[in-house]
């Protein structure tokens, strides 16, 4: 009878699941923008939300060849071959681009970091009913095996949508990390013991060495499952995240268009030293204001990067692991990065990567 009541509740233990840890800042200095849509109320939403003042826009010859760009067809299919200048910035920031907005940091104290890591495509069944009605797929990015998945200190998501929070890719990833996200987030986690910080903007967490600020960004959230369904439309927020050690600093923008929340973040953090900024999924001929409102164009990425004094921006969202959803092409936001880099005669050092590339800082 002991052997069968044991044998009974080591059944019922493995059956269970062990509930998530959250944790919810929302400190006194924090800002949260809410408003009402759609008949739902406490939606999120952007604090420039009206911002449409743009400083350049590129609106002719903004794709011409680049020398220090090979391709196997019109802008398709490319790599960067040119020489990244030396940056001797002594940040202490190791960076992998490992595809699209995702990101491996590891600081000098042997810390490590990944933003908006997802894997091959969407999850399922989205990717399935995207190859039903259009040509948005996605070739396999660069990935990370389950040793350098297991030695990641925390995981930090911008936000909700799914080129940048895949569900699948908890399970390898595993409970053993932090996950860092913006607020409203938790809910989609399944309940197997992960540990969740839900953040609202201007907040900060320590983990381990490094400081971690959630910091605002110009974008929007959904996750829906059926088009013209607006339940979960900007129910979680969105962000940007700053790294902090040692008194420098490296910034990821997450999804945003450009607005004075720049200016915002250095004004409260002070100068970056390094910055990882989108400059992709701006072209749309039916929609541009829209697109733009969400994403930076090149030109807006490099203006930013200046509100930000960054010692060093490194592009990302190009390339042959994106989806090109709000693109003409895998790489024609690089080639209009290099056009109005000159164009603009920007001063912030650029390092370009091609997908699975590496940097030391």
């Amino acid at each position: 009878m002991k052997k069968l009541a044991l044998l009974f509740s080591l059944a019922t233990l493995a059956g269970c699941s062990v509930s998530n840890q959250v944790e919810t800042l929302i400190p006194e200095n924090a800002v949260v923008k809410n408003k009402t849509t759609e008949g739902y109320t406490d939606r999120f939403k952007n604090i420039y939300d009206d911002f449409k003042d743009y400083p350049i826009t590129c609106d002719k010859d903004c794709y011409p060849p680049s020398p220090v760009i090979e391709c196997s067809a019109e802008m398709q299919n490319c790599a960067f071959t040119g020489s990244n200048p030396t940056i001797a910035i002594n940040a202490g920031f190791s960076v992998q681009w490992l595809g699209h907005a995702s990101f491996k940091i590891n600081t000098s104290n042997g810390q490590q970091f990944l933003f908006d890591p997802v894997s091959e495509d969407f999850d399922w069944p989205v990717n399935w009913a995207f190859s039903l009605v259009s040509d948005i797929s996605r070739t396999p990015n660069a990935t990370l095996t389950q040793s350098e998945l297991a030695e990641t200190d925390a995981i930090m998501y911008s936000h909700i949508h799914y080129d940048h929070f895949k569900k699948d890719d908890l399970s390898h990833i595993g409970q053993n990390s932090e996950f860092l996200t913006p607020l409203g987030f938790a809910d989609h986690f399944p309940n197997d013991g992960y540990k969740i910080t839900e953040m609202a903007w201007y907040s900060s967490k320590q983990v381990g060495e490094v400081n971690v600020h959630f910091v605002p960004a110009n974008h929007f959230s959904s996750r829906i499952m059926v088009p013209f369904i607006h339940e979960d439309h900007d129910a979680t927020l969105w962000g940007g995240w700053v790294l902090e050690h040692q008194g420098k600093k490296l910034f990821f923008a997450g999804d945003t268009g450009y607005s004075p929340h720049f200016k915002d973040i250095a004004s409260k953090y002070g100068n970056m030293d390094v910055c990882l900024i989108p400059i992709a999924s701006y072209h749309s001929e039916e929609h541009p204001k829209w697109y733009r409102k969400v994403h930076t164009t090149p030109e807006d990425a490099l203006i930013a990067a200046a509100d930000l004094n960054c010692k060093v921006m490194i592009p990302w969202g190009y390339g042959n692991s994106s989806w090109q959803m709000g693109d003409k092409t895998s790489h024609s936001a690089l080639f209009r990065l290099m056009h109005m880099y000159k164009k603009m005669n920007s001063n912030i050092p650029l390092h370009v990567l091609n997908e699975g590339e590496s940097v030391k800082l």
